[in-house]
């Protein structure tokens, strides 16, 4: 019988210093993403051909290769070329630039949605093509993004179980560690379930009440009553 509570009072420590790894690396590794999936996603729509060019590409291969080779060829590859990045260093870098290619496409689809006689409009009154996108369809666009955007930070998340083949130590990382102590993978690794499933519940509530929060109003265009 796995003994969940007795493996917590006995490598507690262990977990709570493997969840504040895991959370560092997801959220700044989101952070990145965002830093290079917004400006994609713009330079796709209305940037020049050749930098399109090179943004789909980029997209592309973040999204048709494993992000464990990607983890590898930066961790383990650049070191040929003189580039050595501490194992925490590695993965955010890896999991931000894989990140950048997903929300890039989400941020691109938002964008899109945004009804296209509003930037119309903006320019009509006077409004420069950069005003126009700051202060009419972006902010339109990353309200709609919410809900694609938290499916992402859940999956970069979850994506963090992989980094503890480089030597970081995560969530998986600890428990691998107590796994070579106690010889009890079941044990070791159903707390690491728990812990993640804990986490991502919190993180889908917190975002949900988030996205309730920025939810535009929606006008009752009912049949009137007389």
């Amino acid at each position: 019988m796995i003994d969940l509570g007795y493996l917590w009072n006995l490598y507690g420590p262990a977990f709570v210093a493997g969840t504040q790894t895991t959370l560092l690396i997801t959220f700044v590794a989101v952070a990145v993403g965002i830093g290079i999936g917004l400006p994609l996603a713009l330079i796709r729509l209305y940037g020049p051909r050749l930098l399109g060019l090179i943004a789909t590409a980029y997209i592309e291969v973040f999204r048709g290769t494993p992000l464990l080779v990607q983890l590898f060829v930066v961790y383990f590859g650049l070191p040929s070329y003189g580039i050595v990045l501490d194992p925490i260093v590695a993965a955010i870098v890896t999991l931000g630039m894989n990140s950048g290619a997903y929300q890039a496409e989400l941020y691109r689809g938002a964008i899109l949605s945004v009804e296209s006689g509003q930037f119309t409009a903006a320019r009509a009154v006077g409004m420069t093509h950069g005003q126009a996108l700051r202060y009419v369809v972006l902010p339109q666009a990353l309200r709609a993004v919410i809900p694609s955007w938290s499916n992402e930070l859940i999956g970069v998340m979850k994506g963090t179980a992989v980094v503890f083949l480089i030597s970081v130590e995560d969530l998986m990382g600890q428990a691998k560690i107590i796994f070579g102590r106690t010889f009890d993978p079941i044990q070791a690794y159903s707390v690491v379930a728990v812990v993640y499933l804990v986490l991502i519940g919190a993180t889908v509530l917190l975002l949900g009440l988030f996205e309730r929060h920025l939810r535009l109003p929606v006008l009752d265009v009912g049949t009137s009553r007389r």
